[in-house]
């Protein structure tokens, strides 16, 4: 059992730079691989990053070369920075965990949070 907390959601003007922490409970965040979704109004979520147990990334076409996915496992902590943010980035951002070595691999969810971006 994981439960996943988010903060550093807000409003911003377009090009603008946010940076969202999603720290996890537990003992087990190292064997954790962790991404972040989104979800917009009336959309789909939506993978928009992701990172593994070994530190690789992966990334949506929509914001290749503008946000950058890390992790910091001394403080359970994922985080998502996002630079050069469009109005169409808006949505509510989840933090996201899956088991990588127990099973049932179970996948866990943060209860998102609010990212505003005004033109």
């Amino acid at each position: 059992q994981v439960q996943l907390v988010e903060s550093g959601g807000g409003l911003v003007q377009a090009g603008g730079s946010l940076r969202l922490s999603c720290v996890a409970s537990g003992n087990r965040f190292s064997s954790l691989a962790m991404a972040w979704y989104r979800q917009a109004p009336g959309k789909q979520r939506e993978l928009v990053a992701r990172i593994t147990v070994g530190r690789i990334t992966n990334y949506a076409d929509p914001v290749k070369g503008r946000f950058g996915i890390s992790r910091d496992n001394a403080k359970n902590t994922v985080y998502l920075q996002m630079n050069s943010l469009k109005p169409e980035d808006t949505a509510v951002y989840y933090c996201n965990a899956r088991e990588t070595i127990i099973t049932p691999q179970y996948e866990y969810w943060g209860q998102g949070t609010q990212v505003t971006v005004s033109s």
